[in-house]
């Protein structure tokens, strides 16, 4: 059985945006530059032949994938995000015991996980240690940098 890919509908729509920026304008792109290298020639010492075929390769490896993950997506309705507790697709204020800040985090699929702008995925130490938990518990979650403590502030949408 495939794993769904969990989204949320900002995510859905990055995902598809990037296929049909992908097919739209990549594509052509990469197929006029392939056609002008095959007019300089020998093909076997062609590096902007090459180039442009790598490309192709990289394109449409990508296509394939993003269309994969489309078939299996399931999105998170934000009605049904519960906020009794944290979930995938909820927001997390979080105080950090050791570095005396607060921080908070969405939780999201591990496709749309970006931790540079405190996207987490649920599959991540910090958000597989804050899902299921509830305003006012603490968890310690052991990162890279070593143990944390993290005491949940806040749960929205």
């Amino acid at each position: 059985m495939v794993k769904p890919v969990i989204l949320t509908y900002e995510g859905l729509k990055k995902l598809e945006e990037e296929l049909e920026y992908l097919k739209v304008v990549k594509r052509p792109e990469i197929t006029e530059k392939i056609k002008q290298a095959r007019a300089f020639g020998d093909l076997s010492e062609n590096s902007e032949y090459d180039e442009a075929k790598n490309e192709q390769a990289f394109v449409e490896g990508r296509i394939a994938t993003i269309e994969a993950m489309l078939r299996n997506a399931k999105v998170i309705d934000e009605e049904d995000i519960m906020i009794d507790a944290v979930n995938i697709g909820c927001r997390v204020k979080v105080y950090d015991e050791d570095s005396k800040e607060e921080v908070e985090y969405a939780i999201v699929g591990s496709t749309e996980a970006d931790p540079m702008n405190y996207k987490i995925s649920d599959e991540s130490p910090i958000g597989k240690a804050l899902l299921g938990k509830k305003v006012g518990d603490v968890v310690t979650v052991e990162v890279p940098v070593g143990i944390i403590k993290l005491k949940i502030l806040e749960i929205r949408k």
